[in-house]
């Protein structure tokens, strides 16, 4: 069975409190038995990962950390990874807290809506508005793309069983 897909409209409680869905939870559970990391993507929505996943996807992305060190770049990355990171734990309700600063950094509102979308290696929040945005730009990025595969002769309809004019 697949983990982490799908979406679900949920209410973020007035508390900043959000309950996940079931398959949700057991997905966290069998994964990390429920330690998870809520990361601000630069996309503004937020992450929510298995704590073993975030690790293996920053450990990539540091590298080499004398490089780290030695960079301005670099450091401001880790600043503001810093700052947009956190551990949780979800509750035996499959709830998680999303503090005051993640929710203005997403643009959430506490008592209101939230779409919770399902990314494979783990969830991302988001408000129903810039998720709307979000997929209206995947949807023209995925257009533009196939208007340049077409035009470039990336796909040609002989090559794949369709009729020719």
């Amino acid at each position: 069975m697949l983990a982490f897909c799908g979406q679900e409209r949920c209410i973020l409680e007035k508390n900043g409190r959000l309950r996940l869905c079931r398959g949700w939870v057991d997905d966290f559970l069998r994964r990390c038995s429920g330690e998870v990391v809520m990361h601000g993507l630069p996309e503004g929505a937020l992450a929510l990962y298995p704590e073993e996943v975030y690790r293996e996807m920053r450990a990539r992305e540091l590298g080499d950390l004398d490089a780290v060190g030695a960079s301005f770049a670099a450091r401001r990355s880790l600043r503001r990874f810093g700052a947009l990171t956190r551990t949780d734990r979800l509750t035996p309700q499959g709830r998680v807290l999303i503090p005051e600063p993640f929710r203005e950094y997403a643009g959430l509102i506490a008592g209101a809506e939230v779409c919770v979308v399902g990314v494979e290696i783990g969830l991302e929040i988001w408000s129903p508005e810039r998720f709307a945005a979000e997929m209206d730009a995947t949807a023209a990025a995925m257009k533009r793309r196939a208007e340049e595969e077409f035009a470039g002769g990336g796909f040609s309809p002989d090559q794949h069983g369709g009729e020719q004019r």
